[in-house]
């Protein structure tokens, strides 16, 4: 409810009491007016973690999973017995899941039954597999399994639109809500959701509203759903600002860390895979026969310096134990990295600036739609990587490696579509950059458009005109070295999500579609099953990374010098690479030398150097940055340049910095090194 009718309850209240009292003195000593503290804890999308672990990549990891946070649960309902647990979506998928999909009850499920959770939201990615999967979990789920916005075809609704749960005499409506685009995500598989409709989450909740109009003290909404709209449907900011009755809003879906209030109603997200526990302490107080709510503290309870409940660990060890031996599998062996330099600035293996295969050709995509392609017996292929850090490393090539290299269990699916469309794909894909401006020193990506719906393309050459804007990026588009014909069909190879995408804006329709690897291999039609297919019966069981860089990024103007000497601050931590507010997509603006250099935030250059510097030769250059000054100290060695070496590579191999090599070496210009030539380095 709105914060400024709790307000003015808890006026007139005390307003009565206070006329008691000046009326009535020995009520001085009478009984304190009654209130109670009602707690809600609330996850979400944790997404097949029951132990600390991700399987994708066989590590530990220290903030996730059902048993760090069910330690948390536990101490929160030892300090308070009035505490409801909820979550919000997105349980009994990812992270090897998919392998108890047979079990009669999914250990997820069992795990939220053991932890006695009260209410379960359906999330998207509960359709991910056949509706008679999912109907039997929600039949195994112990208490309310919710979403008030999905229809059977009789107008009746799916699951239960809210419950009341009564604690201390305080009446707690929670209304669950889940997107509306299951039929768009999910639209190659029509049979996950087969006889359901899906109604604008913001007109359900007044429906709602006005449903549970008398019959509750707290309203809480256990949303599905981001702060933000998406895919011109609503948010919980659109739910926050037209329905204020909503005491508190738990978010979900979008993967944020969030806590703020807007509207007078507190709106909480506790980011994924169980980072935190999300909670609300509602204190209300007694007027006359009603509750009023006097005030909402929320927080997010991290888990990550907490030990996790040794009673699931004990519980799901079966879990753990099949996860991981299914994860270390040997499929094949690769034969050397696909990526050398994941990171493209810093070179890591983490990503903490800009993903390389996110602004070029990679061996990593370039596999997977070769595997698309063979299966679909396409022209063409079209995949995104879910992963930024997505690699394939020397050595064995295992399960885990596959799904780190391909996070959702997707099927492949082969469409007929005319090259008019598929022009107006590939533009609608390439809109994730961000339009190229003078100055800017990198590339970036646009922050309303996530990552995994960045598709690459293969069996064609192409170049992404970033100087243009968004619907007119594609250029020299060529098909088997043919320029692309809009009026011909061509056979696609892609992914039952993104099929999905091509079906909702009318690219391609069901009957375009001639291949559905599910339907041809059922349980191993994923795509994941298809690369160890492929690799083991086509590639004989070893991989080696190949890349015919068909596509490239075109319309910039960089200048490298300039480019360098911001990439060594951003390596040196002086200048950091903008990410989206919510955290989830890497370089949201490009960094520009102009504008950092009005910020102060880079050294203006020496201009009589510069002009020392054009007066000589190249020839006279390179031997001035040759010459040994008599000031270096005896701690210092020699390095000979090899082919391919940049200054700031060799800055690395001797634990220093491109800038200071280039004062040892009185460099005037840090690349202008040539094969052959002698720099002074530390001695290691």
């Amino acid at each position: 409810m709105n914060f400024f009718k709790k307000a003015t309850g808890m006026i007139v209240l005390t307003l009565l009491l206070v006329t008691s009292l000046f009326l009535n003195p020995a009520l001085v000593n009478a009984e304190e007016t009654e209130e109670t503290t009602i707690t809600i804890l609330g996850t979400t999308d944790i997404h097949g973690r029951i132990y600390p672990h991700d399987y994708a990549t066989d590590s530990e990891d220290d903030d996730a999973g059902f048993a760090k946070i069910y330690t948390l649960v536990n101490q929160e309902r030892e300090k308070n017995p009035n505490t409801i647990l909820i979550d919000c979506g997105d349980v009994i998928q990812d992270n090897s899941a998919e392998l108890f999909n047979d079990m009669d009850v999914h250990p997820m499920v069992q795990a939220m039954n053991t932890m006695k959770y009260d209410t379960w939201t359906l999330g998207n990615h509960e359709f991910n597999f056949q509706k008679s999967f999912l109907e039997k979990n929600i039949n195994a789920f112990n208490n309310t399994v919710l979403a008030a916005n999905i229809y059977k075809e009789d107008g009746t609704r799916f699951v239960d639109p809210y419950t009341i749960i009564e604690k201390d005499g305080v009446r707690v409506a929670i209304v669950g809500l889940i997107p509306p685009h299951i039929p768009t995500w999910e639209a190659s598989s029509p049979e996950h959701f087969e006889g359901l409709n899906f109604s604008d989450p913001l007109e359900e909740s007044k429906k709602v509203i006005k449903e549970l109009e008398g019959k509750y003290d707290i309203l809480i909404g256990a949303l599905h759903l981001g702060k933000d709209a998406e895919y011109g449907s609503t948010g919980g900011m659109d739910i926050a600002q037209e329905c204020p009755e909503f005491d508190v809003l738990f978010l979900g879906h979008a993967h944020a860390t969030l806590n703020e209030e807007i509207n007078g109603v507190k709106i909480i997200e506790p980011g994924s895979y169980g980072w935190a526990l999300a909670k609300a302490d509602i204190r209300l107080v007694k007027n006359e026969e009603n509750w009023e709510v006097a005030s909402i503290d929320t927080a997010n309870l991290e888990t990550k310096d907490l030990s996790p409940s040794q009673e699931i660990l004990d519980k799901f060890e079966y879990v753990h134990t099949e996860s991981v031996a299914d994860a270390n599998k040997i499929v094949g062996e690769i034969t050397k990295d696909f990526i050398e330099r994941p990171d493209y600035i810093t070179g890591d293996d983490e990503i903490t600036t800009i993903p390389t295969s996110q602004i070029q050709d990679t061996a990593v995509i370039d596999l997977i739609n070769e595997v698309q392609t063979f299966y679909a017996k396409s022209d063409i292929s079209s995949a995104a990587l879910f992963n930024f850090g997505s690699n394939l490393k020397q050595g064995d090539f295992k399960k885990k490696d596959v799904a780190f290299i391909y996070k959702y269990a997707n099927t492949l699916n082969g469409v007929n579509i005319t090259g008019e469309n598929l022009k107006k794909y590939m533009e609608w894909s390439v809109s994730y950059y961000n339009t190229y401006k003078d100055g800017d020193v990198t590339v970036s990506f646009n922050p309303e458009i996530r990552g995994y719906n960045y598709d690459m393309f293969s069996g064609m050459t192409y170049d992404i005109d970033i100087s243009e804007e968004a619907g007119n990026r594609i250029k020299n588009l060529l098909i088997s070295g043919e320029p692309l014909d809009e009026t011909k069909v061509y056979k696609l190879a892609l992914n039952n999500y993104r099929l999905g995408t091509l079906l909702n804006n009318g690219w391609v329709t069901n009957e375009d579609k001639y291949y559905d690897s599910y339907e041809e291999l059922q349980d191993s039609g994923r795509i994941r099953d298809l690369i160890i297919k492929y690799v083991q019966e086509e590639k004989g069981g070893k991989i080696e990374p190949k890349v015919d860089n068909n596509w490239k990024i075109i319309g910039t103007d960089f200048d490298k010098e300039k480019q360098e000497i911001v990439f060594e601050k951003v390596r040196n931590g002086e200048i950091e690479i903008p990410t989206s507010e919510d955290g989830r997509t890497l370089n949201v603006v490009a960094l520009n030398y102009d504008e950092l250099m009005a910020e102060g935030k880079l050294e203006a250059p020496d201009s009589s150097s510069d002009k020392e510097t054009t007066d000589l030769s190249p020839a006279e250059e390179i031997t001035k940055q040759s010459t040994v000054s008599e000031a270096v100290e005896s701690e210092t060695t020699t390095y000979t340049v090899k082919s391919g070496d940049v200054l700031w590579k060799i800055a690395e191999k001797f634990n220093t910095t491109w800038k200071k090599l280039a004062d040892l070496n009185n460099l005037k210009n840090p690349n202008l090194i040539i094969t052959g030539q002698n720099l002074i380095v530390p001695a290691n």
